[in-house]
């Protein structure tokens, strides 16, 4: 593991370095403007609240020093918030983009707290919605570091720019937010349905309320507003995640869980016009769907992901869906009219196909790349050895060899071997669960000969549980069945002691 990790930093050049502490301390001026933003609204004096001159905040020296000290305060918490992520998230942190968007994360969160807490009720705050945010962009263990650390930015500038929020009011929102932010954590945390997060987003309410009875005792007797807005809060959080979050889904280009439940979705397009035009496929590509989600849950990586990979991954057929063998019908193959170097061509075409197809409907590119990648650059060995019988000599395998490249994450490398297993088994007379395992080994065998895993970080230890979850997955599938006994129902009606004769 600490050898993994050497590897991991040492992939980083000085560039990266630069962007992302870059894209950081860009970050963290735009927060100091949204701390000036606040003091320069609270000065207005708006809802009724007497609050210090704006210009008055910045002459004098002992507001002056609170807010340089505010400054460093948010340079230290951005530089913990680095060092979590560089020791934690590595992969996550490389990209500008990703530091970025949890920075953005924040700054909504910001915003948000800010003007719901100033301008309606301070327990109105959607304070669990960066966290929820997080959960679904990142991961759990980021989002409950994220909320932690967002809960101490909203706390700070209430210390030092709303100076008309009592003090026991500040540790209370502190205390509310954190504690809303975990419990929505480990509500959402795996929820697919959209309606169901709506109504997990009212239980939120509940650790809400049993703190404001703990710290507002005296005046929730005459405050009812803040039991409502405590309420209402974790409500608001969950339907501010549900607005904002397509938008970061579709700026970031990330997938979450209800992006891929609406992908995997058999009302989707692609997948309608693969039912109708290539049910062979499809079928084909669900039994790749089960295989690659068993595998994907077996070494630690997304089965969701997984799933909706296998179901895209072969949409490069779509074009000439007839030259591929299950979608073939009365043993008419087209291929015996053409040359095998054609018939090459039009296979080897496909992945490059799907993946022009699926950028092309503006589906994540991830899904466009596996499509690229879960054939690597494998040659097409069928009609390579076709053609060799009209040559004499060598034949240039590259051209009969898909174009690549080789897998670049563990889902491709999956898909990768459950692709060609599941395609392989098929073909079997015998499908004992001997057999079944001696062509899953050899497929894994030829593809690490052919340096197919090269490019992705797959251990051997993982392509064998992969491969024990195939031959699993693949046996169940096709297992033997017993023979029944011929039965002539007819005479079993007229005459049930003469009905095998």
């Amino acid at each position: 593991m600490k050898g993994f990790k050497l590897q991991k930093l040492k992939s980083w050049t000085k560039m990266d370095y630069v962007k992302t502490i870059a894209v950081f301390l860009t970050n963290i001026a735009v927060i100091v403007g949204l701390f000036v933003g606040a003091i320069f609204l609270n000065s207005l004096g708006e809802n009724n609240v007497a609050t210090m001159d704006f210009v008055a905040y910045f002459t004098q020296s002992d507001t002056r020093s609170r807010f340089l000290y505010l400054v460093l305060t948010l340079v230290l918490l951005s530089a913990v918030l680095y060092i979590y992520l560089f020791f934690e998230e590595r992969d996550f942190l490389k990209s500008p983009g990703n530091c970025e968007m949890i920075f953005l994360i924040l700054e909504v969160t910001i915003l948000f707290s800010y003007f719901a807490g100033r301008y309606i009720n301070i327990y109105l705050r959607p304070l669990a919605l960066g966290a929820l945010l997080s959960l679904l962009l990142i991961n759990r263990r980021t989002a409950i570091f994220f909320n932690t650390l967002s809960c101490i930015v909203i706390f700070l500038m209430d210390v030092f720019t709303n100076f008309d929020i009592e003090g026991y009011m500040q540790y209370s929102a502190l205390i509310i937010g954190f504690t809303s932010g975990i419990v929505a954590i480990y509500l959402i945390d795996g929820v697919r349905s959209r309606l169901k997060v709506l109504l997990k987003g009212i239980l939120i309410a509940v650790p809400i309320l049993v703190v404001l009875v703990l710290l507002e005792q005296t005046n929730l007797m005459v405050r009812w507003d803040y039991l409502v807005s405590g309420a209402s809060a974790g409500i608001l959080s969950v339907v501010l995640f549900m607005a904002v979050l397509p938008i970061f889904e579709s700026l970031f280009k990330k997938i979450t869980i209800y992006k891929l439940a609406e992908l995997t979705d058999h009302s989707s397009v692609l997948i309608r016009r693969m039912i109708e035009t290539a049910p062979g496929t499809f079928n084909h590509s669900i039994v790749v769907a089960n295989i690659a989600e068993a595998c994907a849950t077996a070494i630690g990586e997304n089965p969701l992901l997984a799933r909706a990979c296998a179901y895209y991954h072969d949409m490069g057929k779509l074009r000439q869906p007839e030259f591929f063998k299950e979608n073939q019908v009365d043993d008419v193959n087209p291929h015996d009219e053409l040359t095998p170097e054609l018939s090459n061509n039009i296979i080897r075409a496909h992945a490059k196909d799907g993946h022009d197809l699926l950028l092309k409907y503006h589906l994540p590119k991830m899904l466009a790349d596996i499509c690229q990648e879960h054939h690597g650059t494998m040659p097409i060995l069928y009609f390579y050895a076709k053609a060799k019988k009209y040559v004499d000599g060598d034949l240039d395998i590259e051209k009969f060899s898909y174009p690549g490249p080789k897998p670049q994450s563990k889902i491709a490398a999956i898909l990768m071997i459950a692709d060609s297993s599941e395609a392989a088994v098929r073909t079997l007379t015998d499908r004992s669960r001997e057999n079944v395992n001696a062509v899953v080994a050899k497929i894994v065998e030829d593809r690490l000969n052919y340096g197919q895993f090269d490019e992705c970080e797959i251990t051997m230890k993982e392509l064998h549980i992969i491969r024990n979850a195939i031959v699993n997955n693949l046996s169940g599938i096709y297992h033997k069945r017993i023979e029944y006994p011929k039965v002539n129902l007819d005479a079993l009606k007229n005459d049930p002691a003469g009905a095998d004769s």
